[in-house]
């Protein structure tokens, strides 16, 4: 059983930064896509970076280009969202997704993605 864990959200003022982390566990990963997804309060959960688990390519959403990056660990097993300059519109729940296949491909749709951690959530103060 796959098992995929965030971690490193919180409270964190306009223009600050955060490293989410996300431990997997549960099988290994080749070239399996590996992203993030964010939820706002209220709204659909929505694509904000993916990578693939040899490390190329990547992929970001518009709104977080240049602020954003997504890389991983493979001696940890842990993928990572480096996230600077943040607003508020970056507030939400924050999720660590990952394909079953190992395909060398980048996925940004939602049902491309097989396994799912619970969450860590980020709210950005003014």
């Amino acid at each position: 059983q796959v098992h995929l864990v965030e971690s490193g959200g919180g409270l964190v003022q306009a223009g600050g930064s955060l490293r989410l982390s996300c431990a997997a566990s549960g099988r290994a990963f080749s070239s399996n896509a590996m992203g993030w997804f964010r939820q706002a309060p209220g709204k659909t959960r929505k694509f904000v970076a993916s990578l693939n688990w040899n490390g190329a390519p990547t992929d970001y959403a518009d709104s977080v280009k240049g602020r954003f990056t997504i890389s991983r660990n493979k001696a940890k097993n842990t993928v990572y969202l480096q996230i600077t300059s943040l607003r508020g519109e970056d507030t939400g729940d924050y999720y660590c997704t990952a394909a079953a296949d190992c395909s060398y491909y980048i996925y940004a749709g939602l049902d491309q993605y097989d396994y799912w951690g619970q969450g860590t959530q980020v709210t950005v103060s003014s």
